[in-house]
């Protein structure tokens, strides 16, 4: 049975990694967040759209409501409890059983498989405790990093959204990708 948003889980996932662990978000990491997002190298193949840390400090605190935002956020944080990067559902569907993950890292905890190991245990929690039937992810096109990732995790490609998202004032397409519970075993591959 999927929870309500009401009676939304606190215990989070672990993600196998020593010295980092899943938490909620607070106030203070949009500064933390937005130190790494600022870099154009981190948000290059994503459609990031920054004002500042304050348009970060606002979605934390949506993030702290999913109720209303429908869509929730976690930090992933190191061993001195900062925040290294996020992971977390956007368009919550509760009636439809249906998430869409998104997850960004810091460039200096890139190629450690932290993205892969908080997408694994995010999209798990999510499909086998919650009971979501479907997670899905749409990557920027040029974005194969990311499109790694969620091979890695057992998405499935389903096809290419064209000109899904304006990024920076260009229509940009996107792949979808989707991981379902139970996992497909039979089904045409898309592509």
């Amino acid at each position: 049975m999927l929870p309500t948003f009401a009676d939304w889980p606190q215990d989070y996932p672990g993600l196998g990694v020593p010295g980092m662990r899943l938490r909620a978000m607070r106030g203070e990491d949009a500064a933390d967040w937005y130190a790494y997002l600022r870099n154009e190298q981190a948000t290059r193949h994503t459609s990031w759209r920054l004002d500042g840390e304050e348009t970060l400090a606002d979605l934390i605190r949506a993030y702290a409501q999913p109720g209303q935002s429908h869509s929730m956020r976690l930090a992933i944080a190191g061993p001195d409890d900062r925040l290294v990067g996020t992971i977390g559902l956007n368009e919550i569907a509760l009636p439809q059983r249906r998430a869409e993950i998104a997850y960004d890292i810091a460039p200096a905890h890139w190629r450690q498989g932290l993205a892969t190991k908080a997408c694994a245990a995010l999209t798990g929690w999510a499909l086998e405790t919650l009971g979501f039937a479907r997670i899905q992810a749409t990557v920027l096109d040029s974005n194969a990093a990311s499109a790694g990732v969620l091979e890695r995790c057992g998405f499935r490609r389903e096809g290419l959204l064209h000109a899904y998202r304006v990024v920076r004032g260009e229509p940009r397409h996107f792949w979808m990708y989707a991981r379902t519970w139970p996992p497909e075993t039979t089904g045409a591959e898309c592509g």
